[in-house]
């Protein structure tokens, strides 16, 4: 449902959007974001089978080629759990929830409710680079509008955002950063030769270590030092 818009309401009933109507909104939005994080990492599961009728020789053998299909479940939960991780270090900045921020946060919800078909493309299809090209792009979409969720929360006023200290917004800025720069260039690679976009992702760690320790030699404690 789409809230109606504060210029059609009565002037006691825009107030009240501006108070606990609003905080409430929050709270539904981060109980949603739990939700379709939650379920996307178990849609993942669906992916892992075994066909039905194998014979002794065969039910030995196919387990060695169900290894890519573990693999892309192990990444793609991997991303989903860092993904997770992203929105709700965002919605702690947030102290009410408009239009714009809530559309933007239900685009990102949408992209991370899309994570196991791209993962099964990848699984079986791994040679494929339009399978590849898909993963990487949708995995560079969903922390391209975390960036854009925060970068719209610093240009917020005051009371409807926490304080953020230079220090952690570097951090909510380099984390998500690094995967939208690793597996966009991966996406473009990948059209051209996919084998190499995979290992192109190999980058996100020592990239993510090294954002990591950054962090960790700036200044400050943390939101509640602000």
């Amino acid at each position: 449902m789409v809230a109606p818009s504060r210029a059609r309401l009565p002037a006691a009933s825009a107030m009240a959007v501006g108070g606990p109507a609003r905080l409430a909104r929050l709270a539904r939005l981060a109980a949603l974001s739990d939700g379709v994080h939650a379920i996307a990492m178990t849609l993942l599961v669906l992916g892992l089978s075994l066909p039905e009728g194998l014979d002794s020789a065969g039910f030995h053998r196919e387990p060695r080629d169900t290894v890519p299909q573990f693999l892309a479940y192990g990444l793609s939960f991997t991303l989903l759990v860092g993904f997770w991780q992203d929105q709700r270090r965002i919605l702690m900045l947030v102290r009410q929830v408009d239009e714009g921020f809530a559309r933007l946060a239900a685009l990102g919800l949408g992209a991370v409710a899309l994570v196991p078909f791209p993962t099964s493309m990848q699984s079986d299809y791994t040679g494929e680079p339009v399978a590849v090209a898909l993963y990487s792009a949708v995995s560079a979409v969903i922390d391209l509008i975390h960036l854009a969720q925060f970068t719209l929360l610093r240009g917020s006023p005051r009371p409807r955002t926490r304080p953020v200290p230079r220090h952690i917004a570097w951090g909510f800025s380099a984390e998500p950063g690094s995967t939208v720069l690793v597996f966009g260039a991966a996406a473009l690679v990948a059209l051209h030769d996919p084998t190499a976009a995979m290992y192109t992702w190999l980058a996100l760690i020592p990239l993510k270590t090294a954002v990591g320790r950054a962090s960790r030699r700036r200044p400050g404690q943390g939101l509640s030092d602000r």
